[in-house]
């Protein structure tokens, strides 16, 4: 990994020391993770609740004009699995991106860090309070979510990660309007691949492509924050249908 070029990059405003010091966290975090003996408990976790999640928005899921940008959100920006190598190029790349993109990018690009690292913290954590319980991620069923849900020490980052969807998503649909992205992305494409770092650009246009086809992502969003806060209600309140929501959200 490329803990060493975090730490050593000359940061000059803001966005970029809160990016740097973002990944320095998530970078450590991964590298715990790593070999942790619930580390594969806790790719169970979140495959679970990528089902959870497909299931509560399935309507907005199967909405033609939703389906690619939640896609891109459920296997994209909540994949902790598979990305290893992606999250190892951002890191090795650090000091060009401080150097030539600008503050609002950066600003971006750290609240999609700030958002994974939350939510792989999160899972981890309900690995470890399954565990605790002896029982088994594999068989978690939606009642032993819930009771370990409840027992959580991080309620108010459970609350942090709803909003920075919101935030995220925003952000997103803003500058996938611009199609000058569009073009250096295409652009870029093969001096990425010279630069070892065709995952990354891969990332990027998938997010751009399934963000650009969206309409009424302001709508997407809104529909997505009050089901999962309503979601998080019902857990905490010991709803007997917890992920059941009303047709009206």
């Amino acid at each position: 990994m490329y803990r060493e070029r975090l730490v050593g990059t000359e940061v000059r405003s803001q966005s970029a020391r809160r990016l740097q010091t973002l990944l320095l966290d998530y970078h450590d975090f991964r590298y715990r993770k790593a070999d942790h003996r619930l580390s594969s408990s806790a790719h169970i976790i979140a495959d679970w609740q990528v089902e959870r999640l497909k299931k509560t928005h399935q309507d907005l899921y199967q909405n033609p004009h939703y389906q690619a940008g939640l896609e891109f959100l459920l296997t994209d920006l909540y994949a902790p699995a598979s990305m290893t190598r992606r999250d190892d190029n951002i890191d090795r790349v650090f000091p060009k991106m401080v150097k030539w993109l600008p503050d609002h990018l950066l600003e971006t690009l750290a609240g999609l860090v700030e958002l994974n690292l939350i939510t792989q913290q999160l899972d981890f954590e309900l690995a470890e309070l399954l565990d605790e319980r002896d029982i088994h991620a594999a068989a978690v069923t939606a009642e032993d979510f819930c009771v370990a849900y409840r027992a959580s020490q991080k309620l108010e980052q459970r609350r942090k990660q709803i909003l920075l969807v919101a935030d995220v998503g925003q952000q997103l649909d803003r500058y996938v309007r611009n199609r000058t992205l569009g073009w250096l992305l295409t652009m870029s494409r093969t001096p990425a691949d010279m630069a070892d770092l065709s995952d990354l650009h891969d990332f990027l246009h998938r997010g751009y492509s399934a963000f650009r086809r969206m309409d009424q992502v302001n709508l997407l969003i809104d529909r997505l924050v009050s089901r999962e806060q309503q979601v998080m209600d019902n857990i905490l309140n010991g709803h007997p249908e917890p992920f059941v929501l009303p047709d009206s959200l």
